[in-house]
């Protein structure tokens, strides 16, 4: 039996704290639950997933996270209800300044499960996900 419960919030280290909570509220329809300039930080939720927003230190060189060569976060995936709420937010995600998009929305496997891939304007790579029932 595991000792713990599930994740309680993930903290992510972003390029610029604004731009990417104005996405995650903006882009994706989350409530900013907390915000502290001291740090800075800022919360935002979907109902459901608790993310912690941390501005890096912008005073030096800020180095890109590499996937294939640092260890830590790969990428998040976020479920979505339908291959509707998909596309629409492909939409959305697609013409947002400073978004990179890897791929729009295909086919999962053998399917019907759909999803897509981008980074987020303070460099966090993202998964929207349809599960396909």
């Amino acid at each position: 039996m595991a000792a713990t419960t599930g994740i309680n919030h993930l903290g992510l280290a972003v390029r610029d704290l604004d731009e990417t909570t104005t996405f995650f509220t903006e882009v994706l329809g989350w409530e900013e639950s907390g915000r502290d300039l001291s740090y800075p930080r800022t919360a935002v939720s979907d109902g459901t997933c608790r993310l912690t927003l941390w501005q890096v230190d912008r005073s030096g060189p800020i180095a890109p996270f590499d996937r294939r060569h640092n260890v830590g976060l790969h990428h998040l995936a976020l479920q979505v209800e339908s291959e509707e709420r998909l596309d629409e937010l492909a939409v959305r995600v697609q013409g947002w300044p400073g978004v990179d998009v890897e791929f729009m929305p295909e086919v999962l496997g053998e399917g019907p499960r759909k999803h897509m891939i981008f980074t987020e304007p303070g460099g966090i790579r993202l998964e929207l996900i349809w599960p396909g029932a």
